[in-house]
This record gives C-alpha cells, sequence and structure tokens, in this order.
C-alpha cells in the first residue's frame, strides 16, 4: 500500500462500510467515486484492497462480489 494510502483518515472509509453493510450499491459506488475523484484511483485501489476489502464478514464479501460481477462497471470507467 502506498504511503498516502496509509495516511487517510479512517473518517473517510467509514461511510463506504456503512453503505456496504445498509447493503446500498448506489450510496457505495457514489462514495466509491467521490473518493477516486479526491485522492486517486491508486489511492482507492490500495485503500479497498488493503482496508475495506479484508475488513469485510463473509456475507459482506459475498455480497459486494455479487453487485461489482452483476452491475459490469468501475471507478475507472465512471471517472
Amino acid at each position: 500500500m502506498t504511503e498516502t494510502a496509509t495516511q487517510i483518515p479512517l473518517s473517510a472509509v467509514m461511510p463506504m462500510f456503512a453503505a456496504i453493510s445498509d447493503r446500498d450499491w448506489e450510496r457505495f459506488k457514489e462514495l466509491e467515486v467521490e473518493f477516486a475523484n479526491s485522492h486517486g484511483i491508486e489511492d482507492w485501489a490500495d485503500v479497498f484492497n488493503f482496508r475495506i476489502l479484508p475488513a469485510l464478514d463473509k456475507e459482506s464479501k459475498r455480497w459486494f462480489l455479487i453487485q461489482k460481477c452483476s452491475k459490469g462497471f468501475t471507478v475507472k470507467t465512471v471517472v
């Protein structure tokens, strides 16, 4: 993980956990785009892969994977 990504405060990441917990895909995507616009796609990838994804429980990971695979777009295509 880049040093820049390690400096991003937890308060910037918590709303994403809330969106995942609420199973609110649209809100998660909004937060993802906002984060990528503010911090860059590379930092988003690091934060997601090393801070968010490892912290999810099994059911949340399953829900997230189903949503991601069924929607067919990524932050790179949106930004």
